[in-house]
């Protein structure tokens, strides 16, 4: 039969767990994080352009990096969708 004292730590080795996962979960739904890589996204599309000399380089890379931007608003709502599909009861 475990100890009490070894039930307490097993339960803390889980509540610390789920705070970690509390936390990527909230980083992975983050506005922060979206706009990053929104940034990140026209940063390297704008160098890539430029290094390749496209006219107005800075101003083509906008697009893509707004597509994806929006891609990340919508993944949720697809999510939704297929978890309702998949996981019918």
């Amino acid at each position: 039969m475990p100890s009490l004292q070894g039930l307490e730590k097993r339960v803390q080795k889980i509540e610390e767990r789920n705070k970690r996962v509390e936390a990527d979960k909230a980083w992975e739904t983050s506005n922060t994080r979206r706009a990053l890589l929104t940034l990140f996204t026209y940063l390297a599309v704008g160098i890539y352009l430029q290094a390749i000399n496209i006219p107005q380089a800075w101003l083509n890379a906008i697009v893509p990096a707004v597509a994806f931007m929006l891609s990340t608003l919508a993944i949720p709502f697809f999510k939704k969708q297929w978890l309702r599909y998949s996981y019918k009861k």
